[in-house]
This record gives C-alpha cells, structure tokens and sequence, in this order.
C-alpha cells in the first residue's frame, strides 16, 4: 500500500488562525491580537494587519496544524499563488512566473530561507520543519528584496534558540503512498546569555505514479529527504547573533510525468489547442507510465549551508548584517520520455555554490521619519554535465549518441544599493518611498555536445562553443501611502516596480570565435519589467469576531521572458526569448468569521485577468488577449472549523476545507497553442485530539477526496509529457511536547 502525510485542513492564512493568537516572546515579546501574527515583510518587525503589503504571513503551529509539510502544500492555501514541480520548484504568483529552471535561468518569485534567497529551483523542495513563519508577499518586492522579486517572495523563518529554556517536540506521520514522516527538535540553554537549537527531519514516500508492464525500473521511493539544522543564538546585551548551520539529505527518483497522450489529444497540431479528454478515464490509468525503459533512475543531491544574522543597537541606528555561503550537489539518473513511444536515458552532474551578504543599517529614533538604507552583494557559480543517451543515434560510440551540455563555469553575480524611509504626515498618514539600484553580470562557458559517449573524446565528435557575457542593471523604487482609518482599519495604496536581469541562449555570438555563428538578438534576450499599481484595506470589526483583507491591483508587465524547446543547437535545448507586454488586474478578499469562541469559518476569493497585451510568437500569429500561464479567472477557498471542549480537558477539533479553481491556461510555444486545464473543486477534512495543555495530540486527515486530477504542466514536441498535482492523499499524524 502507498501512503502520504500532507495536508490537513486549518487555514494557512494568519487572519483565518484565530485559534493561535499569542504572545510571540520569540519575535520581540509584542502582544498580539488574537488572529494576527508579526511579520517582516518590512524588513522591520510589524503586525500582519498593520503592514501595507497584500501577504500571506503562516504561523508555525498554522503549519502544524495544517499538515503543510513542503512548499507545494502551502500553495493550496495563499490566494493567487502555485507552487508546481517542474525542473525543481516552480512558484507562480498572480500570473508572473518562470519557466527556465537550468543553471543559467532565474525565477519570476524568490525563495527564501530565513531571509536568504535559494537560487536554485531544485533545493527548494525540502520540509517544512520548526517553523516560526512563512511569509508569502504578492506583488513586486524590488526595493527592499531585490534579486528576483518580480512576482513576489516566499520566505520561510525557522524558529531561533530560545534562551533560559529547556524544550523539545516530536512529531510522527504516516499516509498513503507509503509516506513516513518524523521531526524532533530540542532546545537548550548554554548559560544566561547563549542557546542551541537543534531540529531533525525525515519525509519519505513513494510515487503517485504506476509502472507499466514496459517500464523495467522501479519508481519507488519518489522522495526520501534527511535534514538537519542546527542553531545558536548569543545574546549581545543590545543586539544578538545568530548563526545556523544546516544539511539535507535529497535522494529518490527524478520522474513525475507520464505522456501527454494521457490527457490531451491534438497536442502536436500547430495553432490547434489540444482538447482535454482524461475526464472519463480511470485515475490509475492515467498516473501509469508504461513507455519502454530499463534504464537506471535514481537522484542522489544533498545541500547545506551556513548562515549568520547579527541585530545590534548602536543608539541612534541599528545594523544588521546577514551573511551565508552555501552549496548544491547534484547527481541524477533519469528518463526522458520521447512522445510517449519510449524513454531514453538521461544523467546529470552539477555542482553549485551561491554566496551572498547584506549589510542594513536603520534609524532608532523617536519622530515622524522611519529610514533604512543598506548594500547587497550576491555571486553564484556552477559547473553542470547534462547528456541524453541515444536520442540522436541509438548507438553507443557513434556522434550523436550523447547529446549533452557541459557548462563549467556559469556565473551570476549582482550587488545593489538600496534604501527606504516612511514618514509620518499625521499620527494617521503615513508616506514611504524607496529606492534600489541593481547591477547583475551574468557570463557561461561550455558547449553543446553531440559525441560518442559521456567523455566525448572521439576525433568525430561534435562540440559547439557556448560563451556569453553580458552586464544588466536597472533601479527600482516603491511609493506608498497608508492610513490608519481607526486602530483595527488599514487602507493603503502603493506603486511598486520589479525587475529580473536578462541572459542569454545557447551559443555563442557571431565573430567571437570559432563555431559561433548567433547575432547578438538571437543569443541574448533582455531584462523584464514591472509596474504594479495596487490598493489595499486591512480590517477588523464585530469585537474582532470578523475580519477582512482587501486588495486590487493592476501590473504593467513588460519584456516577459518565456522559454521554450527549440531545435536550433542541433537538437533539443531551451530558447528564451522576450514577449513584448502583458497586463494584469485582480482583486482579492480574505476573510474570517468567528460566530462563537469554538467556531470559525474562513475564505478567500480571488480574480484575476492576466493576458498578454502584445505578443507575436512568430510574426504571423497575434497572442494579444490570450491568458498568461497559471492565471485562473477565479478561485475560491470556504473552511470551517469546530472545536469541542472535553470535560476531562483537552479538545476536540473537526474541520472541513474546499478549493474551487476556474480553468486555466499552459502555453506550448513550439506548436503555437496553449494547453486548457479544466477547473476543479478539492476538499480536505481533519480531525484532531488536542490533550490537556496541547501536550500531545492525535489527527486523521484526508486531502483531495475527489481524487481531482489536477494538471500543473503540459508539453508538447520532443518530450510531450504531463505533471499533475498530488492525488488524493491521506494518513494520521501525532506528536508531543516536552
């Protein structure tokens, strides 16, 4: 049998936790409203309901409590947001996204960890493990984030040692799909002024995918991750230093889809959309994989890193430095699916390390001005080895037979200057305004390989140059008003713009050296760009028993960078070019009603209309008014949540939760069409035993019991092949705290 721990049912969103209200002693001692949770999407510590930015700010026991145990879990819970296995993690935040998930590709939406950003997708999906927080920010985040914020960020905020204190928690899970969770953590107290903290993590289970009678190779376990993180936290009388240190195990397979065909039919015909046709057709059907290949399939990457935080008050100002260097190791064995005929064989080598340091300075005093200003500085660099076996000749030791790209070195390296000041114009009216400068040099050198094998050292052998360089830099910058209608109503209006530097294509350019044959537009394509004009109310009313989140917005979206298969290299590689323009509106409401102390219902609805504005993917075909990827027109979550008071002590909670998304859109740009996801309705259930004092508890959950075969990527060509979300999924959990 195969079982998986996921999802139960709580809320993710803050405002739809009325159950976890607290005083964070963790995050500087604030009480808080019963319902809110301090955030930082600031860069300075806030309350969720007095901070001017649309957010979704997740408490750790809200992650507890919900079963969200990875990025692709939080997803399903945080409006206008998808988080999808692609080539690694692929984040989508209100239409704005990134296909290109090689080592020279960037992401629309950052990922973060304890404020440092992740670069590469395939590192991302680790578990969610002795969490504070996760803070998910829509909207461009250029001015204080920088790198990569486009669309927005997801940051996820591991707790810190706490001092004087002895604790720890053990949590356990099991499901279907043979899913086997455990995480421990304990903390511990070095004398008055330093703590250690150290958290332990195992996520195990197998595929959602079935192997056909031709596919020879095992696809079980799917996931089989072991993580460590260890902690200390020194007390400086007027600041603290943290330093964490932290590895992960990542092994299992690569394989996730299954053949186009299964589907979607017509897939392959030119400026025809495919028409969706798995409606009537069997779930395990669908999810078997049944191409011929007995290849070897396996993934076996680890990563680790170091990290130091230091908050010191200095008098008038406080500074912050963030520091940390850390490293990716990639080995993988895998299929490539050939039209759902057959699989050939695919291996991976890299090796990546990335740097970055942030130095922030900000103003203490009492007045009116509130000011930060500070410098970053990033550098990543990796040398890859990707090759396909026998996919331009079948036989070993003839040209052709490995098809491969060996990179050694890519490089991305930015700094960025950068500063933000609010004022405060009345007690009520409050201005802020920022400002970022970003330099990004981006270079490569390797090539394309069509060789006899793996060493490609045969005279007959075939190498072409991949070589680029180019410089980008571009200054953002944020203007905002927010005012206090009364201490439990926010209004705020911002105009707010991102930026992601451009890159280049494999090749190299004419005239700079042998074999290189591309123009300069074709090799290189240029930076993107974001205008977002966005209105917000943040309120609360009813003696708090109800509240509300509000915001619209509108994005001009300019110099879209999509990427597609082509074969300009001699076989199939990814081009990424420039669409010219893209707009975006949407409105989004979040909400919480609580009735009576033990109930609660929570909601959110979200529209959107993201659609391209000009776009001519050849110079024939007009995309103007055709949808962005990933951008439903509507989505609407509804949950309940009962809780029965025991008369011995403890509780009872039950709970029920459903997702109704609108159709949307996937672009196939090689055949001209674009892939119609249909919409969907799922609805997770939940029901815990809380025993007296939270000391232990018990839960059953379910998730997606309509089994919804949800698509979340869909190609067609070379490798036409199909992803969907998870199934349906469901297990037991239970943990304690001593």
């Amino acid at each position: 049998m195969k079982i998986i721990h996921t999802a139960c049912l709580a809320s993710a969103m803050a405002l739809s936790a009325p159950g976890l209200a607290q005083t964070d002693q963790s995050d500087g001692g604030a009480a808080l409203t019963e319902g809110d949770i301090i955030v930082t999407a600031n860069r300075t510590e806030s309350l969720a309901s007095k901070t001017p930015v649309a957010l979704t700010a997740v408490s750790g026991q809200a992650l507890s409590a919900a079963g969200i145990t990875n990025p692709t879990t939080l997803a399903e819970q945080v409006p206008n947001l998808s988080i999808d296995r692609a080539n690694g993690l692929q984040i989508t935040i209100r239409g704005v996204t990134s296909t290109d998930g090689t080592e020279k590709g960037d992401p629309s939406a950052a990922f973060m960890a304890d404020g440092v950003y992740i670069a590469r997708p395939q590192a991302q999906e680790v578990s969610f493990f002795d969490i504070a927080r996760v803070e998910v920010l829509r909207g461009p985040q250029g001015t204080l984030f920088g790198r990569n914020t486009t669309a927005g960020l997801v940051n996820v905020i591991t707790n810190k040692p706490k001092l004087g204190v002895v604790e720890g928690s053990v949590d356990l899970g099991y499901g279907n799909y043979n899913t086997q969770q455990a995480s421990g953590v304990i903390n511990l107290p070095v004398g008055e002024m330093v703590a250690l903290r150290l958290a332990a993590n195992y996520d195990r289970r197998d595929s959602f995918l079935n192997e056909g009678a031709n596919f020879k190779t095992s696809l079980d376990p799917y996931k089989k991750n072991a993580s460590v993180r260890l902690s200390a936290l020194i007390d400086l009388g007027r600041g603290e230093l943290v330093l964490r240190g932290d590895y992960s195990s990542i092994k299992g397979v690569t394989t996730n889809v299954v053949p186009t065909q299964q589907f979607f039919a017509n897939f392959n015909t030119s400026g025809v959309d495919p028409s969706y046709i798995a409606d009537d057709r069997d779930v395990t059907k669908l999810l078997t994989l049944n191409i011929p290949f007995a290849g070897t399939h396996f993934r076996d990457d680890y990563s680790w890193g170091l990290l130091a935080d230091l908050n010191y008050d200095l008098g008038p100002v406080s500074v912050n430095y963030l520091g940390s260097y850390r490293r990716f190791s990639r080995r993988e064995d895998g299929v490539s699916e050939l039209a759902g005929v057959a699989g050939i064989q695919n291996t991976f080598s890299g090796k990546y390390w990335q740097t970055s340091q942030e130095l922030r300075f900000s103003t203490n005093a009492d007045g009116p001005l509130k000011a930060q200003a500070g410098a970053y500085y990033f550098k990543e660099q990796s040398g890859i080895g990707f090759y396909l076996l026998g996919l331009l000749s079948p036989t070993p030791g003839t040209t052709g037979y490995a098809f491969g790209f060996p990179q050694d070195p890519t490089v991305a390296e930015s700094y960025a200057f950068f500063g933000q000041a609010t004022y405060n114009l009345t007690d009520r009216l409050h201005l802020t305004g920022g400002i970022r400068y970003s330099h990004d040099l981006k270079s490569r050198v390797g090539f394309t390989v069509m060789c006899g094998s793996i060493a490609c050292n045969a005279a007959t052998d075939v190498k072409t140059p991949n070589v680029a360089k180019r410089n980008f830099s571009k200054t953002t910058w944020r203007v905002g008003l927010d005012y206090d209608v009364n201490d439990r109503t926010l209004l705020y209006g911002v105009v707010a713009t991102g930026y992601k530097a451009g890159g280049f294509n494999d090749g190299c350019e004419t005239g700079t050296g042998t074999g290189c044959t591309l123009p300069a537009a074709a090799l290189y394509y240029d930076p993107e760009t974001l205008t977002s004009y966005e209105i917000g109310l943040k309120t609360r009313f009813a003696d708090n028993a109800v509240r509300l989140n509000l915001a619209a917005f509108h994005y001009d979206y300019s110099g879209i960078q999509l990427s597609q298969l082509s074969t300009v290299c001699g076989g199939p590689c990814q081009v990424t070019t420039n669409a010219a323009k893209a707009k975006v509106d949407g409105v989004e409401a979040e909400g919480v009603i609580q009735p009576a102390r033990n109930s609660k219902f929570d909601f959110s609805v979200a529209w959107l209309n993201a659609r391209y504005a000009e776009f001519l993917p050849q110079p024939t075909v007009n995309w103007a008014g055709k949808k962005l990827d990933r951008s439903p027109e509507w989505t609407f979550t509804a949950g309940y949540t009962q809780t029965f008071e025991l008369s011995g002590g403890g509780n009872i909670q039950a709970g029920v939760r459903t997702r109704v998304s609108d159709s949307y859109r996937l672009a196939a740009l090689g055949t001209l069409n674009q892939f119609r996801v249909p919409g969907y309705t799922k609805t997770d259930v939940t029901l815990t035993y809380n025993a007296p004092d939270n000391r232990w508890y018990v839960q059953g959950f379910g998730k997606n019991l309509e089994n919804a075969m949800v698509v979340t990527t869909a190609a067609s060509g070379t490798f036409a092949t199909v992803a969907v979300a998870d199934p349906r999924t469901y297990g037991v959990r239970a943990g304690f705290k001593f």
